[in-house]
């Protein structure tokens, strides 16, 4: 029911029954993208009918949801619109009035069926290997009996008088010409006894009043879409072009659920993945550009997007593709940006502010760290810490390089330059600290490195390897065991930063510590 050819609307209608899943946000993320790559409207719908299931919790986790991925509406709850209400539960009276323009157009009935006579009936049907459909009892009931029940208050619904003969046709944008055959479609229910709409009747009203030009859903709706044909014809509106995208599937190949792991987009905020690189994931399920680029960023995504590219076959749900992707997103933030993301994943595991003070000095050997104020002029990044902490996780970023992949192993990256809890290898223990000459090492290490006056990695590197000299062994000798000893693991950023990073304190009482506690007697 658009108002000329070229004026698309779409839209995104949620159930607040559970979180945003995937399969829901991929559908969404596709809304918004031929939305914005037409110059269309984005519409956001909660279709909250199902009053048993339906909770507020529900509701304000999608709305944050959506909000998080940038998924942003141009119509719908908070930002208002022409067409409201953009919940169902606010619409009845219109549901009502269409179904009773049926009613009078002798194109739906009063079904005053119980649900006892319903189950029996069904049961008859599949006794007889005949499809479990309504079988009309109630559509041949005169005027005076409707009337009648009706006064009394008799329990009722409303059913679509279903055509009985020929075929139903449309077409799917992605999966081409389908046709149903009438006699197999039941006389389904318009309004159940409790007077709200089913799902079928109140989404045809919703989006033809509306005015949705393109229908971009699930799969799973592809049967429900010759019903929903009958009542766009019947009621007189204009038909939407219908796209069904193709399901999402775990790597079982089974539909993706629960047990495949997390699959709700709050899962994925809280775990601090970054919302462009989960929607780059979320559009190559089902939609490719040429089948080789991977990576976009939203503008790119906007640009390039179309509906005639996105598959008839199902999806398969990679955690490891979709986390490469994320860690490829997260090499293009800027410093700015990751010490405001890094940040506030520190802030959030409660290891800010650190339990130890460190005063790292600007290193004169390599000038890698930007200077303060080029850091704090990004105005958009609200810093929690101090100007000096700002500098030494800048330094620590910069120095962990490519090896921070995804936030959320913040705090096991990078744990042990904030707290002295932090989770120890045993294996490492094992190889590096559990020999006899080791402490010895360490408490050697330690005050050397007590001794220097400028802390700069250039001086704590010379001091190691002068060590190693003197004690006639190989630097590695020193260097594994002071990784362990620091650290806590195998495998870390360069070993004379991290020294650094943590500061001439921290350093001597972990490398003393380590001598003590690993003494071999």
């Amino acid at each position: 029911m658009a108002d000329s050819e070229n004026h698309i609307r779409v839209r995104f209608a949620p159930s607040p029954t559970g979180h945003l899943h995937v399969g829901g946000a991929r559908t969404a993320l596709y809304n918004y993208l031929y939305a914005r790559k037409t110059g269309g409207k984005f519409i956001l719908r909660i279709e909250d009918t199902d009053a048993k299931r339906s909770t507020v919790e529900s509701y304000k986790g999608i709305i944050e949801s959506m909000e998080w991925l940038g998924l942003n509406w141009d119509e719908g709850p908070l930002r208002g619109g022409d067409f409201g209400p953009y919940t169902q539960s606010g619409r009845s009276v219109l549901y009502h009035n269409e179904a009773q323009k049926l009613i009078d157009g002798e194109k739906a009935y009063y079904c005053f069926c119980t649900p006892e006579r319903l189950e029996t009936m069904r049961f008859e049907m599949e006794e007889k290997k005949l499809p479990p459909k309504y079988d009309g009892r109630c559509e041949g009931l005169s005027e005076v009996e409707v009337a009648e029940r009706l006064s009394k208050g008799v329990p009722h619904v409303v059913r679509f008088k279903m055509p009985h003969e020929g075929s139903v046709f449309f077409r799917d944008i992605v999966r081409g010409e389908f046709s149903f055959e009438n006699g197999k479609l039941d006389d389904f229910v318009l309004i159940k006894s409790d007077g709200r709409p089913t799902y079928n009747f109140a989404v045809v009203v919703d989006d033809a009043h509306m005015k949705i030009s393109h229908i971009i859903r699930g799969d799973d709706h592809l049967s429900n879409t010759p019903r929903q044909v009958h009542l766009y014809r019947t009621l007189g509106y204009n038909m939407p072009k219908f796209a069904h995208l193709p399901m999402i599937l775990g790597s079982d190949h089974s539909r993706l659920s629960k047990r495949h792991g997390a699959t709700s987009i709050a899962y994925y905020r809280n775990r601090h993945y970054l919302a462009d690189g989960l929607l780059n994931y979320l559009a190559l399920l089902g939609w490719s550009f040429d089948g080789k680029k991977e990576l976009f960023t939203r503008k790119a995504l906007i640009e390039k997007f179309s509906l005639k590219k996105i598959s008839k076959n199902p999806a398969i749900f990679d955690n490891s593709k979709m986390e490469w992707i994320n860690s490829e997103h997260l090499k293009e933030v800027s410093l700015a940006g990751k010490i405001s993301l890094v940040q506030d994943v520190l802030d959030e595991e409660d290891l800010l502010p650190p339990e130890f003070d460190v005063d790292i000095t600007k290193p004169v050997d390599l000038k890698i760290v930007p200077d303060r104020e080029e850091i704090k002029e990004t105005k958009s990044h609200n810093y929690k810490m101090s100007d000096k902490e700002i500098e030494r996780l800048a330094t620590i970023i910069i120095v962990l390089g490519n090896r921070l992949k995804l936030l959320k192993d913040v705090p096991a990256i990078i744990g042990y330059f904030y707290t002295d809890d932090y989770k120890v290898d045993e294996e490492a223990v094992r190889m590096h600290l559990l020999r006899s000459e080791i402490p010895s090492r360490m408490n050697k290490l330690a005050d050397e490195y007590q001794k220097l006056r400028y802390f700069d990695r250039k001086s704590v590197e010379k001091v190691l390897r002068d060590l190693a000299f003197d004690l006639e062994i190989a630097a590695g000798e020193l260097i594994h065991p002071c990784r362990v000893a620091l650290t806590g693991k195998i495998v870390s950023p360069d070993i004379f930063w991290v020294v650094v990073l943590l500061g001439k304190d921290k350093s001597v009482e972990r490398l003393r510590k380590a001598a003590k506690l690993y003494s071999v007697t």
